[in-house]
């Protein structure tokens, strides 16, 4: 890829002195997506599954990395593994849904493989000259646990995930991850470039003019954000000078909100998290994944809860769609090209934006 000075120069990492924004072509030109998916998908830890997925031997998740077919399973040892979804005969899958299964077989022409992805049998290839089954093997990708969440990177050397999500469990205490259950998904496919929702996640600076209702829960003043590494916490408290407010229901103490390089989000509130994961469908389109995890899920007052939840949330996604379509036509018009940030309200931006273009950079002189 052949890119001009201007945008080299938006790749270098901007200080909060002179905090500008990624140029508009980042997010309109269709050329930069196959560089995302190799330097910043396919090169950072990506949520794949829960725990409850993979229980028992033989347990399979199917999913994508970036640009690359993956199938997670449970071994006969009972250790996680993950392996490229491509048949090393010719590129079919060995897995195509979610399951539970004794082998990997491929549902092109039947090649089968183990749970720890050695080719144990090939249908009618004994009299192929030269060709031994032991010399074939899926390609490995790493997975590793957290909280109960499963992660896989394809690359060989991310960042370790224990860095990535260093403090967040300690943070959110009395909260506890690991004690709550799947409740249900939800799944939006929108009109604009995945970055644009990224940013729009990355700071409350739109909430009193794009969330009204949501404004009323959370406490705009001590609305704050706290930077690390490879995360940024954005957190506030759940009622107003002390006062626990009656129209929320929330419940009491802190709204705690992770972002999580390069798209994952962890919205943390007393006794329920969503996840939310952020994957490109297109240099213009993107599809976003809320999973929804409880404590005590069985009881009426969770499911009180949950019923709640869901339609708040969609009334503030709801909101958020719009303006991030309408944010992505403003990009497309060609009447933009960078803009200044607010360091008051936005660091979470330009301390994302600052680790994307570290890791176009990165990839670019590679």
């Amino acid at each position: 890829m052949t890119l001009n000075a201007e945008i080299l120069n938006h790749l270098e990492p901007a200080s909060e002195d002179k905090a500008h924004t990624l140029p508009a072509s980042l997010y309109t030109d269709p050329s930069y997506l196959n560089l995302e998916y190799q330097s910043i998908f396919e090169s950072h830890w990506q949520l794949v599954a829960h725990q409850s997925e993979l229980i028992n031997p033989g347990d399979q998740v199917v999913c994508q990395v970036g640009r690359i077919p993956i199938v997670v399973v449970r071994n006969q040892n009972n250790l996680l593994k993950a392996f490229h979804n491509v048949c090393r005969h010719r590129a079919g899958p060995v897995a195509i849904e979610n399951g539970n299964n004794k082998v990997l077989r491929c549902k092109y022409h039947g090649w089968t493989y183990t749970l720890d992805g050695d080719l144990r049998s090939a249908p009618e290839m004994s009299s192929t000259p030269n060709f031994d089954v032991c010399q074939f093997h899926l390609p490995q990708a790493q997975v590793e646990e957290w909280q109960g969440f499963i992660f896989v990177c394809v690359n060989n050397t991310p960042p370790a995930l224990g860095d990535v999500l260093k403090g967040v469990a300690e943070t959110i205490k009395p909260i506890d991850l690991k004690a709550m259950s799947f409740s249900h998904r939800d799944e939006y496919v929108i009109d604009c470039n995945w970055k644009v929702y990224m940013d729009n996640y990355l700071e409350g600076y739109h909430l009193p003019h794009v969330h009204p209702g949501l404004s009323k829960l959370l406490d705009y003043r001590s609305y704050d954000t706290i930077l690390h590494e490879w995360h940024s916490y954005q957190f506030s408290p759940l009622d107003r000078n002390g006062e626990q407010n009656p129209d929320n229901f929330y419940g009491d103490g802190h709204a705690h909100y992770y972002c999580v390089f390069p798209n994952l989000m962890l919205n943390i509130l007393p006794g329920r998290l969503q996840t939310n994961l952020i994957l490109p469908v297109g240099h213009n389109k993107t599809k976003i994944i809320f999973d929804y995890y409880y404590s005590d899920l069985k009881s009426q007052r969770t499911k009180k809860l949950i019923a709640q939840d869901r339609e708040f949330s969609d009334e503030v996604q709801e909101e958020d769609i719009m303006i991030c379509e309408k944010v992505q036509l403003g990009l497309n018009s060609g009447s933009y090209e960078a803009g200044r940030l607010c360091i008051k309200r936005e660091t979470g931006v330009l301390h994302y934006q600052n680790l994307v273009r570290l890791a176009l950079r990165r990839s670019l002189s590679v």
